[in-house]
């Protein structure tokens, strides 16, 4: 069966992880202490997220 997505559907969430990697980035050059624990986690997240879609294959 052919799934049909939007392009809304397609992007939203590579929009997301560029996003939060870019507050990541970002706030890696703000300051310290807070702004470094930000940092982390936001450049964690893709990375969450790839490990994520690793252990889980998609079913067909």
């Amino acid at each position: 069966m052919i799934v049909t997505r939007t392009p809304r559907e397609i992007w939203s969430m590579p929009l997301i992880m560029a996003m939060v990697s870019a507050l990541g980035l970002t706030s890696a050059l703000l300051g310290d202490d807070v702004w470094d624990c930000l940092s982390w986690l936001a450049l964690a997240a893709p990375l969450a997220v790839i490990g994520w879609h690793l252990s889980h294959p998609p079913h067909h």
